[in-house]
């Protein structure tokens, strides 16, 4: 199967940039997007041989999440069951006979970190739902993570050390859940890649430079390690100032 997920930064935006045929040339089983920033009923999308499931943030513009599935799940569910979590459009779960595929978009600790004590209760909880999901059968979770787990993962560790996705107590739930049985499976390919991000700010000409991050992620069950293929990120796709990432895995 190949997985593919991609914060858009505004869908809407995103179709005008080549959205569509990016997702038609990727042929992905499975296509999970990010910060669609948008409502019920404001963009008709049509994608011919996939089911579509959403989940919008109650405020306008902000967040929101969507999977693109060639084969209808199980059963599909929208946040992690806790009402102070899921006001944002953050998290959908789509339910397979074989595994779990959840879709995240992980808070922003936001500026000064005004929202880092928020985004580690999220952690917590997402961590738990993870974990309680596991009890049935594995899961693999993708998304924008909001985080540089190690040095390695963005192009200036030392200046931004103390700045929103970079904070060791961000890396440090990371390192926590990679630690309770998932893999990052970009690291487990590329243990040492170096110069591979998937965000870039949009000042700075910082991706013409490639200063950039690599916070968006394929998580996976270590019950599938043996089922990995290949992991990728898509640095050349424009339309958004974060790139696609990629999962290929036997299920």
């Amino acid at each position: 199967m190949k997985l593919i997920s991609w914060n858009v930064n505004g869908l809407r935006a995103c179709v005008q940039k080549g959205f569509v045929e990016y997702f038609k040339e990727a042929d992905a089983d499975i296509f999970c997007i990010q910060e669609s920033k948008m409502q019920a009923g404001q963009l008709d999308l049509e994608l011919p041989g996939y089911f579509q499931y959403w989940n919008y943030a109650e405020r306008k513009g902000y967040s929101g999440t969507a999977v693109f599935a060639k084969k209808e799940p199980v059963s599909v569910s929208y946040g992690i069951g806790i009402e102070e979590h899921d006001h944002e459009g953050r998290v959908i779960t789509l339910e397979y006979e074989d595994f779990y595929m959840v879709t995240v978009y992980t808070p922003n600790s936001q500026n000064e970190l005004a929202r880092l004590d928020y985004r580690m209760l999220w952690e917590d909880a997402f961590h738990a739902y993870l974990k309680g999901l596991e009890k049935t059968k594995p899961v693999i979770v993708c998304g924008d993570m909001n985080v540089a787990h190690r040095e390695i993962d963005l192009k200036n560790p030392k200046t931004n050390r103390r700045n929103a996705g970079f904070t060791d107590e961000e890396r440090g739930k990371l390192t926590e859940l990679l630690d309770d049985g998932f893999i990052d499976t970009f690291r487990y390919f590329y243990p040492d890649k170096t110069d591979i991000y998937s965000w870039w700010s949009y000042r700075f000409s910082a991706r013409a430079k490639n200063a950039g991050w690599r916070i968006d992620y394929f998580l996976v069950s270590e019950a599938l390690k043996d089922r990995l293929k290949d992991a990728a990120i898509h640095t050349g796709v424009m339309g958004s100032d974060h790139c696609p990432v990629e999962l290929d895995i036997e299920l």
